[in-house]
């Protein structure tokens, strides 16, 4: 019977010294512990390892039954006082064994678990692995962020609920896990906290630093990819009460503003490998760019820093100019529901400002170059009709907040890079708004007339592509309507000789020969 047997190798073991102990001794205890969890004998089991007089045994031995315990666990039901056992045996463990070795018997659990039992073993064991790491002395900040690393990294693969019905069934238990996975980490953030009030010259930097990295990771994955906007219905979110918690963790140390407004303060990792240092690279611009959505349009935070956020009411160029590289970033993805975040963060900074209040020099910023360029490949060929739509406004939005030289110079760029006819037609439509605007305004304006006027035309017209001939004409009937040759503001007078004989004349050609 296999009690008989545990009992007989308990017996053994308690004459003996724990320096006595040997590999054999260890092997057997395991054997027949495992074969009391399977053939039912959960209850006695647990009896032996409360016994006093098996403590030291315990603390040796005990971590070995970690895998067969959490086999059991899950082969029992809720209700099954067998299962309940099993976990009063799971709880003595963590408070007799010895903690480095628990430590790596329940971590080495965890990065074996795969699929469906992902969330469920994680949230199985990160009690008793709490309860360890607290009890450690020496290497626990290293010890505190492998654990978080190993979670995070084996939650990775699971795939984010969505939509709303994905998140209330939350069928692997991903919205249930992040958040428990915070509250193991609450008592660290505690220490940390603590003892930062202790000093301000706080220089234990380690355990802060793994902190710092978990909420960096849980950035990136999974609330890059979660659906964080008010659901009707749910009445806690559970990523927007993930994400409060991840923006407390930062606040608390101290990190919340270096990194949201300084970018990444901090050490970063030194990688011989240059594969590796981009990897780390694009994962920090990951964070930070899901960071600055969840702060400026979501408004997770708002609280901590009032001043800051008034602050910004009264600059928002300078907070366009802190969100273009993080704007950037998130345009340049293809999932949906990054995207979406992409395009939210760059409209909610164009609609706090005025228009023809963006400087042009802002231009001189090359993510000020990108943005448009990366909003007009999603207009073109992102398959999702409203993200076309929405992109298509932001652009429009966009061009309206500069001022007349920076749309000027907005213009010249896109009819270089754009090479799509709805494109190059929508900015020349855009062109002919300005020269309206030039033509009925008192005041001059140098850029949407004269030779600044024909250098676009150029681009707009005679170096003209069949795609964009109908906007084309459209402009140059409107100049000659509008701009009498008497008057001439705009120039298009002087070079009209050059259009017909660049623009005009070969388009009689290809007229005749099409009629032909």
């Amino acid at each position: 019977m296999a009690v008989d047997e545990l009992q007989a190798i308990i017996q053994r073991c308690q004459i003996l010294e724990e320096a006595d102990f040997k590999g054999e001794d260890f092997n057997l205890f395991q054997v027949a512990g495992q074969k009391c969890l399977e053939d039912g004998y959960a209850a006695q089991l647990l009896e032996v390892i409360q016994n006093e007089k098996n403590k030291v045994i315990i603390k040796n031995m005990g971590w070995n039954l970690i895998s067969p315990l959490v086999r059991c666990i899950f082969m029992y039901k809720q209700e099954d006082d067998k299962r309940e056992h099993c976990l009063r045996i799971l709880d003595q463990l963590a408070q007799l064994c010895n903690p480095k070795e628990l430590f790596l018997g329940l971590l080495e659990q965890i990065e074996q678990t795969s699929g469906e039992q992902v969330c469920q073993t994680v949230m199985l064991l990160l009690q008793p692995l709490q309860t360890v790491l607290l009890k450690l002395q020496n290497k626990k900040a290293y010890s505190v962020g492998l654990s978080l690393a190993m979670i995070m990294n084996q939650l990775t693969p699971l795939p984010v609920p969505y939509t709303k019905q994905q998140i209330q069934e939350d069928k692997l238990g991903l919205c249930h896990c992040c958040n428990a996975v915070v509250d193991f980490a609450k008592p660290f953030v505690n220490e940390v906290v603590k003892n930062m009030e202790k000093s301000s010259e706080y220089n234990d930097m380690e355990l802060k630093e793994e902190l710092i990295k978990f909420c960096m990771q849980s950035l990136k994955y999974p609330l890059l990819t979660a659906q964080l906007e008010q659901l009707e219905g749910i009445e806690e979110h559970p990523f927007r009460h993930f994400a409060t918690e991840i923006i407390d963790i930062l606040w608390n140390t101290g990190e919340l503003i270096p990194l949201v407004f300084v970018h990444h303060k901090g050490k970063s990792p030194h990688w011989e490998n240059q594969e590796f240092a981009d990897i780390e690279r694009k994962n920090s611009a990951d964070s930070l760019a899901c960071l600055s959505y969840l702060m400026f349009v979501q408004h997770f935070g708002v609280e901590c820093f009032p001043v800051v956020f008034r602050f910004f009411s009264s600059s928002p160029s300078y907070l366009l100019l802190c969100n273009m590289t993080h704007i950037e970033v998130l345009l340049k993805r293809t999932e949906e529901s990054v995207l979406s975040k992409g395009l939210d963060l760059f409209e909610s900074c164009l609609l706090r400002m005025e228009d023809n209040s963006l400087l042009h020099h802002y231009l001189e910023f090359r993510d000020f170059i990108n943005v448009p360029q990366d909003l007009v490949k999603i207009m073109t060929l992102c398959p999702m009709e409203h993200m076309r739509k929405k992109s298509l406004n932001i652009l429009q939005l966009f061009i309206d907040k500069f001022d007349t030289e920076g749309k000027y110079t907005l213009f010249r760029c896109l009819l270089k890079t754009s090479n799509h006819a709805g494109v190059e037609g929508y900015i020349i439509k855009n062109i002919k708004d300005q020269i309206h605007l030039a033509l009925t305004r008192e005041y001059g304006n140098i850029w949407f007339t004269g030779h600044h006027l024909i250098s676009l035309l150029d681009l707009g017209i005679c170096m003209f592509l069949i795609h964009r001939i109908m906007a084309s004409l459209n402009l140059l009937r409107y100049l000659v309507i509008k701009d009498c040759e008497s008057d001439n503001q705009t120039g298009v007078w002087t070079t009209l000789d050059k259009i017909e004989q660049n623009f005009l004349k070969p388009l009689r050609v290809g007229l005749n020969m099409s009629r032909a």
